[in-house]
């Protein structure tokens, strides 16, 4: 299909094949059990092809469009054989792709903003939410790496104070990669660091700003006050701010990854997602399953330890490096 062509180098498909090769193994061991002995695609290969998709992650109500696609096709040729189930499967994952608008991408970009009201340049303010241990800090260092490797400026802002490792975590990214950060105490209000991270950035003369935020999510009242707050507090500052809420889901978690973006959304506008930890993982199917049922665009996936590793996701290269 006119989908797969080639757009991503070689490294960084290498580097894509490589990260989903845990996944990809484990689909394909389970796809051929399903189809041994059989020819043709029938009911019990497609009951087969749901327990597979089921368990690699990719969700009930996704599984579910993905078996009824293939059941109008098997309807209309009633001879598909087993042997095409894996190009079939392929087709049917993008098209079902391309219904949302993420993964269009191929590099790292940020949207051109028109200027403030005094005039000056409007810097792209990202605020990164997510519960901790999933990838968050390191997230925002490699993106800042990305941004910077692009002849960007970023600035950093420390706004989850509820933990003093993650302040020092992200000290640890902004000395690496070497961009400011502005940083508060322990304890410090998070909105008050927001906005100190603004107005540095601003008067910096920034082109894009990270804010991280507190990653608990044991009380979704308590959390939707303080993202509510934070954003309204940058908005002082930068009009339109955040212009992008990216939320970091974990996708060695499965299930788990689709509740937490439920909890997630409920409790503030998310604009964007970020799947990490996929290279030590069974479970990538998870990105189809959240890009299809959340309609929120998956905007990086995180395909390996390295500094390079985290990439822009982009469909048609995620799906051609899955069924390779």
């Amino acid at each position: 299909m006119s989908f797969f062509k080639k757009i991503f180098s070689s490294d960084k498909k290498e580097t894509l094949d490589k990260g989903l090769e845990k996944t990809k193994s484990s689909f394909f061991g389970k796809l051929s059990k399903a189809v041994a002995g059989k020819s043709k695609v029938d009911a019990e290969v497609l009951d087969n092809l749901e327990e597979i998709l089921v368990s690699s992650d990719v969700g009930v109500n996704t599984t579910l469009k993905v078996i009824e696609r293939i059941e109008e096709r098997v309807a209309k040729d009633k001879y598909l054989g087993t042997d095409e189930l894996n190009k079939i499967l392929r087709e049917e994952i993008a098209a079902l792709l391309s219904e949302t608008n993420s993964g269009e991408e191929t590099e790292y970009t940020i949207p051109s903003l028109p200027k403030q009201a005094n005039g000056t340049k409007t810097p792209y303010v990202l605020m990164v939410v997510g519960v901790n241990g999933v990838g968050k800090t390191t997230t925002i260092g490699k993106l800042a790496y990305q941004f910077k490797k692009q002849g960007l400026k970023v600035v950093l802002g420390a706004a989850d104070t509820f933990r003093a490792a993650a302040i020092d975590q992200l000290q640890v990214w902004a000395d690496r990669v070497d961009v400011p950060m502005v940083r508060q105490d322990m304890g410090s209000d998070p909105a008050s660091v927001a906005f100190d991270a603004l107005k540095s950035g601003v008067n910096q003369d920034a082109d894009v700003i990270i804010i991280d935020t507190a990653g608990r999510l044991h009380n979704k009242v308590n959390l939707m006050n303080e993202l509510t707050k934070v954003k309204r507090v940058m908005q002082k500052v930068v009009a339109d701010a955040p212009h992008d809420v990216l939320l970091v889901l974990d996708g060695s978690t499965g299930q788990n990854a689709f509740e937490q973006a439920k909890q997630f959304t409920a409790a503030t506008e998310v604009t964007s997602l970020a799947v990490t930890k996929l290279d030590g993982t069974a479970k990538g199917g998870v990105v189809i399953g959240i890009s299809d049922q959340f309609k929120i665009p998956v905007k990086y996936i995180g395909v390996g330890e390295g500094i390079e590793d985290l990439q822009v996701f982009n469909k048609f290269e995620f799906v051609d490096s899955f069924f390779k």
